[in-house]
């Protein structure tokens, strides 16, 4: 983190002040193609230009709004690394969302398949990760009243939360490591290779960065991907954006059912 970036968040945190009845416990961040999702909350829409220091996403599928609705607060769009975004602007919404009260976080993705039982629509629990951006979100100064200056990532991803997720499908969903690239490029086949040898069931290019962050905020984390392809040299054909979204759109009316039943679930 550079220095600054406290009284970057506290200025974010100011710029979004909640309302009467507004006491946000759980939160959300909605991966590629996976926004529509914020629709079917009803709340209060503040869109990320409005809050302070928020930059703007740029890649198709991430939208650029918080929705606000008592306990509960969805952020439909992420800053990815890969974006020219510093990590400081990567894991600034976590931050953001724990200044707000949240101390529950549901994480979701499109993420390549990289497991040979997976298939393109699946819904994978992510149980553990595997850093290969070759970035940190902690490197520099660490500010006083956020969090450890080596915090532990044993339980990054909390084992309850997937037992509710587990039991909230109605029925048993694969779990797995999630190796995350910077990106944009898609992996080679030898880099899958390689992910796939050192345990990596899905690939992608988000989400540890925030995961990170909130182990050393003390957030609990459910992890979710939607498997939008199969990673590269898997199936012998060519990747594109086009097929992830094209995916996630398909598979959004089961992601939401079941993400819908799980914040129904945290909230009881």
């Amino acid at each position: 983190m550079n220095e600054g970036f406290a009284r970057r968040v506290s200025a974010a945190v100011r710029s979004v002040p909640l309302a009467e009845g507004e006491r946000p416990s759980v939160g959300v961040i909605l991966g590629s193609g996976l926004g529509s999702f914020v629709d079917a909350v009803a709340g209060r829409e503040i869109p990320y230009r409005r809050i302070r220091g928020f930059p703007q996403p740029t890649v198709e599928g991430h939208r650029g709004l918080l929705k606000i609705s008592g306990s509960t607060v969805v952020a439909s769009g992420r800053f990815h690394y890969y974006e020219g975004w510093s990590m400081d602007d990567v894991v600034l919404p976590v931050f953001l969302l724990h200044g707000m009260g949240v101390r529950t976080l549901v994480i979701t993705n499109a993420a390549g398949g990289v497991n040979r039982d997976y298939r393109a629509g699946d819904l994978v629990l992510i149980r553990d990760h595997i850093n290969l951006m070759g970035a940190h979100p902690l490197r520099g100064p660490n500010p006083q009243g956020f969090g450890p200056r080596f915090p532990d990532m044993s339980q990054a991803y909390s084992r309850e939360l997937r037992q509710v997720a587990q039991q909230a499908a109605g029925k048993t969903l694969h779990e797995g490591i999630y190796a995350a690239f910077s990106g944009p490029t898609y992996e080679t086949p030898a880099e899958v290779r390689m992910a796939e040898r050192l345990g990596a069931d899905l690939v992608g290019m988000s989400t540890v960065p925030e995961v990170i962050a909130c182990s050393y905020l003390g957030i609990r984390v459910l992890g979710i991907s939607c498997v939008t392809n199969m990673a590269a040299g898997i199936l012998e054909r060519p990747l594109s954006h086009q097929e992830v979204v094209e995916t996630a759109g398909r598979i959004a009316p089961v992601f939401e059912r079941l993400l819908a039943e799980i914040l129904k679930r945290l909230k009881a």
